[in-house]
């Protein structure tokens, strides 16, 4: 998928079923693409059943611009996101158990294996709420600032990227980052001079995860 292409609603469905398959969402969760001066953004039923009919179109501001009442309520974040950093094209939200339970303890895991590099920079906000207003909005678009994945203490984590594929990716690997790095502490991760070698390999892995993903849990709604 690649970075500068414009995203349709059937691959923001795709990327919801996908992460919803793979069990980083359940009841709640969500996916969003830039488009326009907008994005896209799923509505608030099952990801897992997502189709190109349940995708919202809204301003940026987040308000839907075909007056629909099922937009998530976490949808300024998004916007706030997409307005600080005009690198990120596609979000997502979810709350997978190890995410989870690292965001809770206020702890960033280390990196500890290679493929935990695929999540990028993470990063950690304090704010146990739910993001429903502009403020609160930029509140975690802050804590975010230049890092590609934000654990979110008590309430999940979101996942950035240039495009979809590397946002569900990112999801993906910060969920097994946050595993594998579980009870583990900071020293323990590897230092610049390990990381950055390893680090040249990422892009193509990437790619390769995204393959797998779409294979492993993709298909129709």
């Amino acid at each position: 998928m690649n970075a500068d292409a414009t995203t349709s609603a059937a691959e923001v469905a795709e990327a919801a079923r996908i992460i919803s398959r793979a069990g980083l969402v359940e009841a709640f969760g969500h996916v969003s693409a830039r488009e326009g001066d907008g994005f896209l953004i799923t509505a608030t039923r099952p990801l897992g059943g997502a189709a190109a009919e349940d995708i919202h179109r809204v301003d940026a501001a987040g308000e839907a611009k075909d007056g629909a009442t099922d937009v998530p309520l976490e949808t300024p974040m998004h916007a706030a996101v997409y307005a600080a950093r005009d690198d990120v094209n596609a979000i997502c939200r979810t709350h997978s158990p190890a995410a989870v339970r690292a965001g809770s303890g206020g702890l960033i895991p280390p990196l500890v294996h290679g493929l935990g590099g695929l999540a990028g920079e993470v990063s950690l906000c304090g704010r146990t709420d739910l993001v429903t207003d502009g403020a609160a909005g930029r509140e975690v678009a802050a804590d975010l600032g230049d890092a590609n994945c934000l654990l979110i203490r008590g309430n999940g984590a979101i996942a950035t990227g240039r495009n979809l594929a590397e946002a569900v990716v990112r999801a993906r690997f910060l969920e097994e980052r946050c595993l594998v790095g579980d009870g583990l502490a900071e020293e323990d991760g590897w230092r610049a001079e390990i990381l950055e070698p390893r680090a040249r390999w990422f892009e193509k892995e990437t790619t390769r995860a995204w393959a797998w993903m779409r294979w492993r849990y993709g298909g129709d709604s």
